[in-house]
């Protein structure tokens, strides 16, 4: 489930256009959402509240293992549409499998005239957003700032303070400062970044093939095909380390955003469904390490996720296969009491489907994930992870479980309960 401040910045890249899955970090994002989402520890209570349209404050605390909490504020420069925990939508709080849309050029906020003079850049002034926690006890501060430099350019300055006393081995304050540039024209889109800590540089590319940028209001009666490839570059000194990545993603719907616009009935085959279901595939190679993995995700019927993996490295001969599964509980919603007494010969408006196939009178309210994962050393399941995550009146609660068959001695990992309350 996602922290507060992650649905607040996700929120703002929608308002000011920024297209954050057109990045190569994010180029395994749809498999990652099944088999590395991660299982609370201990228990975990956030608070998140939104005073106004720019500020927000949240605070969280851990009880168990031990006892920490932290603070933290947020404020930008754009009114967000944040909703509380108890009206928002689920699924987007949760971190979850998605054929995400074709990339565009991001194109920016629309502009604002009042009186021949342009009040929505306030004399020029750019959009931008900051955040900053701080961890109690230990004493740890993390801030982000975030600016639009242009439509098709973003900024991104990342700092961490680490006290020496929580950091046995390292003298000194921890400190980091991070600089990540990013260009994104749709069908290019480069990362520049560098670390103040150990003066590396960075370098990303990724590159998009098949169709891209359909208008909002075409549409297709056959599946869109797609594919990414990617090239990250990292140098310090003498030190060199890069990989390569591609993804194949079919699409079956090209009207934005696929996961909430309905498919035009026209569009639709004569069964109602779409012609292919929704599958990405994703391959990475690490030339340095020799790590090679493959992954294989798809959505097989409206509730039911699968996807797969499997890690091998060519030097050590050390694989691992990993297996997921996503299934999304819904409940009736009012809407459909009102269609059970709805007398009308055509029932259309509240059949239609969407790209995936949902129907919107029943309500997502939670979602049960599990994990397998094997490696070629213990010729074993080495651990099982199940977690539910769902809305329990106007909370946000998640619960979890990691095993480890191949201990004995320890064979349940760790065991969580985390809840939100954002108003």
């Amino acid at each position: 489930m996602h922290p507060f401040a992650s649905y607040v910045l996700r929120s703002y890249y929608k308002a000011t256009g920024w297209n954050e899955d057109n990045l190569y970090a994010n180029l395994t994002r749809s498999s990652n959402a099944i088999l590395d989402f991660t299982v609370p520890k201990g228990l975990h209570l956030s608070v998140s509240k939104s005073p106004n349209s720019l500020f927000r404050t949240t605070y969280s605390m851990t009880a168990m293992p031990s006892l920490n909490g932290s603070v933290g504020y947020i404020f930008t420069s754009c009114d967000l549409d944040v909703k509380g925990s108890g009206n928002v939508q689920f699924k987007d709080m949760i971190e979850r499998f998605k054929v995400y849309d074709q990339p565009r050029k991001p194109e920016g906020k629309d502009e604002e005239w009042i009186a021949g003079e342009r009040v929505d850049t306030r004399g020029e002034m750019l959009d931008y957003l900051l955040y900053g926690r701080l961890y109690l006890p230990s004493g740890r501060l993390d801030a982000l700032y975030s600016t639009r430099i242009s439509p098709t350019m973003q900024a991104l300055v990342a700092a961490v303070s680490h006290p020496s006393s929580s950091l046995p081995g390292r003298g000194g304050d921890v400190s980091n400062v991070m600089f990540n540039l990013q260009h994104d024209v749709g069908k290019w889109c480069t990362e520049y970044s560098y670390s103040a800590e150990d003066g590396m540089w960075g370098f990303r590319v990724l590159h998009n093939f098949g169709r891209l940028g359909l208008p909002v209001d075409a549409t297709d009666d056959s599946s869109l095909v797609g594919s990414r490839a990617g090239l990250k570059r990292v140098d310090e000194e003498d030190a060199v380390e890069g990989s390569i990545g591609l993804r194949f993603t079919t699409l079956p719907d090209a009207t934005p955003p696929s996961f909430q616009v309905p498919f035009p009935l026209s569009s639709l085959p004569a069964k109602g469904q779409p012609s292919q279901p929704p599958t990405t595939i994703t391959a990475l190679f690490n030339p340095i390490l020799g790590h090679m993995s493959g992954a294989y995700s798809a959505q097989v019927s409206r509730d039911l996720c699968l996807s797969s993996r499997f890690d091998f490295n060519v030097y050590s001969f050390e694989s691992e296969w990993t297996m997921g599964a996503e299934w999304w509980i819904r409940r009736a919603s009012s809407v459909d009491a009102r269609a059970d007494h709805n007398t009308s010969a055509d029932p259309s408006p509240l059949k239609t489907p969407s790209s995936t196939g949902t129907d919107f009178r029943e309500e997502v309210h939670g979602v049960v994930k599990a994990r397998a994962s094997t490696n070629n050393i213990l010729n074993t399941v080495q651990d099982i992870s199940l977690m539910w995550e769902g809305r329990l009146r106007n909370m946000l609660v998640s619960l979890g479980i990691v095993s480890d068959f191949s201990s004995r001695s320890k064979p349940i990992k760790a065991i969580g309960c985390k809840k939100l309350d954002d108003t």
